[in-house]
């Protein structure tokens, strides 16, 4: 792992995933052999979101994992710092109201959203800590939190092989599907780097955070965090 591409700053984060937008879709989907689709599934029920309310899906790109809180009634604002994935989300649901944000200073006023969630971004935020607490600032009392994110396989033997897959295959498979390969290198190392379950968990509550809680999906590939707002 390089020390050095895991340093990038914001904009470089930002222009590296500008330049995987348009297939960025396509190549989650071959590079998770399909889970991702279970994952969000998963995200959707833990979100809960119910008609009337109103969501904010943090690091939402193309608006993929914003369509089940809309489909479910929920009042959903698709938001992230890359300029391009918005820009291909307009495009294909030009309707959704995709809004530019930077998770460490959102562009939203206090506790306005029932639920807040992010999947598969907050471990690209340039300061994680900041964005938990800017997350809490725009959640009402008593609203949600649900971080689904790539974490640490529990099994030893699977953990090792997993890894293999992280740092040998995945940039592979990327080179043949993606429009940017070295973007997925990057990715790769920073799965690798990212805090396991209950670190991110602790996190969360210093945060402020309560009733923080997790759950293991594909064996520890991913886990989903949740937590309510005071």
């Amino acid at each position: 792992m390089t020390r050095a591409s895991l340093d990038k700053q914001p904009r470089e984060v930002a222009a590296m995933f500008d330049k995987v937008a348009a297939r960025y879709d396509l190549t989650n989907d071959v590079l998770s052999l399909g889970q991702d689709r279970v994952w969000r599934k998963a995200v959707a029920r833990a979100v809960d979101a119910r008609p009337g309310e109103r969501v904010l899906d943090l690091a939402a790109g193309t608006g993929t994992s914003s369509l089940p809180f809309v489909s479910a009634g929920a009042f959903t604002v698709p938001c992230d710092f890359s300029l391009g994935m918005l820009r291909e989300g307009k495009k294909r649901e030009p309707w959704m109201p995709f809004t530019a944000g930077d998770a460490t200073k959102l562009p939203f006023a206090d506790g306005v959203f029932d639920a807040v969630t992010i999947s598969f971004g907050l471990r690209n935020v340039h300061d994680t800590d900041a964005a938990l607490r800017e997350l809490l600032r725009v959640t009402k009392p008593g609203g949600r939190v649900v971080i689904c994110e790539f974490s640490h396989p529990t099994r030893e033997p699977f953990r090792k092989v997993y890894t293999e897959y992280l740092m040998r295959a995945l940039p592979s498979v990327a080179e043949a599907v993606s429009s940017n390969p070295d973007a997925y290198v990057y990715l790769a190392e920073s799965i690798r780097a990212w805090p396991d379950q209950p670190a991110l968990a602790r996190r969360l509550q210093d945060a402020g955070w309560t009733k923080v809680a997790w759950r293991d999906l594909s064996g520890g590939i991913v886990a989903l965090h949740r937590g309510f707002a005071a």
